[in-house]
């Protein structure tokens, strides 16, 4: 992080290729415009401009021509950026109104304008400050996303790709290895209807003819030859595997069924001599598939820059930008799909903010290269495994994305030969097992535990207000959290204060986790736990996002006074390498940098300077974990295989009215 404070302030740079240059296009000069803009825009370094215009070191004119090298190689998808018509005038047909909790920053953040502009279009702020109930005119910003408008390389997809049929594989195993349905198999192969012989080669992709023997099968494979990409086998099956453990002192049968993912029942099941007690030195089968090799916590450290590897290393970026699909259309402008196209929105989020890493990488002297190819992605099909054999990516150092869990997968085992690092960026599915695989974000069980665990470390006393429709936290708590108490509720649905206090202890920290979106309900919570706040401490706490808590039945000072405490992925609290980092990105994009451009510059970041360290990617996983702008990696190897994030911020609310980082 104090790396990236350094650097902000300098003029970002362009992401390079490693390939050679070729033919030189043109570029008229705007006014105002810099050479390191123009570098940028067409992913070139100023030197390389330099090369091919000798007088533009002199200064740029307006109207004047220069010669811009063309890149070829890896594919690079340029980012256009207009600036917001702050000239607004009356209404544009976005209004918003302030609600009891809001800010100018967080108002100005949520719809990606500037203080200035927002200001320009309601100027009453500036006399009145921000009142509850006003009606703010939302300057237009349409002109401010970032468009896909240049196809440097295309990737010729294969025709066809085959499977040889190994033993012990089925026709579900196969078909969730390539993302496809068992009926979409059996209508290419109809001869494995009926069964599934071992050394069958399988059509996965392409239409199979309707007749065809094993010697035209030969033929055909013959001519197609470099189409085809090989694929390395895996086990997919589900069959949980088991390994024994020796139980330890002061463990109890709570203790270990929460450590190995399981209810107490059925552990006992599992191990039916648990009915008489849990004695110490008793060996128990436990399963293997879930549970966390390394269970204590690793210290947060930045990761020094290293400059002195000796060589450079590569690291890849495929990224979904789909240009053939957006080349095709015919129907909707880049304007038109912007507006429609999520999934476009948020890949091109990512890359703003990983082009700001990589910039900063360059400005740091990092000793990497960068490639950044279009993934092709859908959730059922991607061009992965032809981006990898036809640019050998089983050289490179780590690999971001794809973005999609089986997309990603495809990339864990095409690449588990050579055990190189493939980390999901942005997917929340656990998936397949790989060894190479690193899932970024936090599962729903982590973000949980997480908070639990952090009660627990400080000793708290906790109990549970919970909804019958909650049915999924109700579950969680019985089966992992089973020493947590439930607080009564009375007939009419409010929770019973009596119940509540009766489960209070003095000298220690309460903690009520309170999961409900039933109004009445949490205002009842609330009123006991501040009618108990004279003779106890106590502190809301939930698990999830909360919208009730949002709205202006509930008074936002009850939970600034209840301390208000809840797991995050991302942290929400301004912090100055925040601040720089929103600064410089909207300098550079003219709009606000939203939670997937952050995650775009994170990952990228913290993935760059795992590289230069003088271990390799998966060492450094092992020995540290780090904090980036909103986002932790705190690294953990499963046993079944891969890599999970623990990175979780416990958040809360201060009396300051702000929200802060629970120590």
């Amino acid at each position: 992080m104090k790396y990236f404070l350094a650097i902000c302030i300098t003029i970002l740079m362009s992401v390079n290729s490693i390939s050679s240059q070729e033919k030189a296009i043109t570029h008229k000069v705007e006014k105002g415009e810099t050479i390191s803009q123009i570098a940028q825009k067409y992913q070139v370094t100023p030197f390389d401009i330099y090369q091919l215009n000798p007088d533009a070191q002199s200064g740029l004119k307006p109207n004047s021509v220069l010669l811009i090298p063309k890149k070829s190689g890896a594919k690079i998808v340029e980012i256009k950026s207009n600036p917001i018509n702050s000239n607004v005038k009356g209404p544009t047909g976005v209004t918003h109104e302030v609600t009891p909790k809001e800010t100018l920053y967080g108002i100005e953040k949520k719809y990606g304008v500037s203080d200035e502009d927002l200001k320009k279009a309601n100027p009453f702020i500036e006399k009145e400050g921000l009142q509850i109930g006003q009606v703010l005119t939302i300057p237009s910003k349409n002109s401010v996303k970032n468009s896909v408008v240049n196809k440097v390389a295309t990737v010729t997809q294969e025709k066809y790709v085959y499977h040889d049929v190994l033993a012990k594989e089925t026709k579900y195993s196969i078909a969730k290895q390539y993302g496809i349905s068992i009926a979409e198999l059996e209508k290419r192969n109809p001869e494995v209807v009926s069964n599934l012989p071992i050394g069958y080669r399988l059509i996965i992709k392409g239409t199979a003819p309707k007749v065809m023997e094993q010697a035209d099968l030969k033929k055909e494979t013959k001519e197609v030859k470099k189409e085809i990409v090989k694929q390395i086998p895996i086990a997919t099956s589900t069959e949980v595997k088991y390994s024994t453990y020796e139980v330890q002192p002061k463990e109890t049968l709570y203790s270990l069924s929460k450590t190995y993912g399981m209810s107490q029942e059925e552990f006992v099941a599992l191990n039916p001599e648990l009915k008489n007690g849990v004695e110490i030195g008793m060996i128990l089968k436990v399963p293997v598939k879930t549970s966390l090799v390394n269970e204590e916590r690793k210290e947060y450290a930045a990761l020094t820059k290293n400059n002195n590897l000796g060589y450079r290393k590569r690291m890849v970026l495929l990224l979904p930008f789909n240009i053939p699909l957006i080349e095709s259309d015919t129907i909707n402008s880049n304007a038109s799909r912007l507006k429609k196209d999520k999934f476009l929105n948020m890949t091109l989020d990512f890359y703003a903010g990983a082009l700001m890493a990589i910039d900063s990488a360059k400005t740091l002297g990092l000793p990497l290269d960068i490639e950044i190819y279009d993934s092709q992605e859908t959730k059922n099909s991607s061009n992965v495994a032809s981006i990898i054999k036809k640019n050998n990516l089983e050289t490179a150092n780590a690999i971001i994305g794809p973005f999609y869990q089986s997309n990603a997968e495809i990339a864990a085992q095409l690449l588990s030969v050579n055990n190189i690092p493939v980390i999901s960026p942005l997917s929340k599915d656990v998936g397949n097992p790989y060894a190479n695989l690193y899932q970024t974000i936090p599962t729903s069980e982590v973000i949980k535990n997480t908070m639990f665990d952090y009660m627990r470390a400080h000793n708290g006393n906790i109990m549970a207000v919970v909804d019958k429709k909650k049915e999924s936290i109700v579950q969680y708590i019985k089966e992992y959290q089973k020493d947590v108490p439930f607080v009564a509720f009375k007939e009419n649905g409010s929770v019973s204060g009596e119940s509540l206090k009766s489960m209070l202890q003095k000298g220690k920290m309460n903690y009520v986790v309170m999961e409900t979106g039933n109004t009445w309900m949490i205002k009842t919570t609330i009123a006991a736990m501040v009618g108990s706040m004279s003779d106890y401490q106590v502190q809301l706490v939930i698990l999830e996002p909360n919208e009730t808590l949002d709205t202006d039945e509930i008074k936002f000072a009850n939970l600034i006074k209840l301390k208000l405490m809840y797991p995050s992925v991302t942290r929400d609290d301004e912090t100055p390498g925040g601040i720089v980092f929103e600064k410089e990105f909207k300098k550079i994009n003219s709009i606000y940098p939203s939670d997937y451009a952050t995650r775009g510059f994170d990952v990228t970041f913290d993935t760059m300077m795992r590289l230069v360290q003088n271990k390799t990617f998966e060492e450094t996983v092992n020995s540290a974990a780090t904090k980036q702008i909103e986002n932790k990696f705190e690294y953990y190897k499963k046993e079944d295989g891969g890599y999970t994030n623990k990175g979780v911020f416990i958040m809360y609310y201060d009396s300051d009215l702000t929200i802060k980082e629970a120590n």
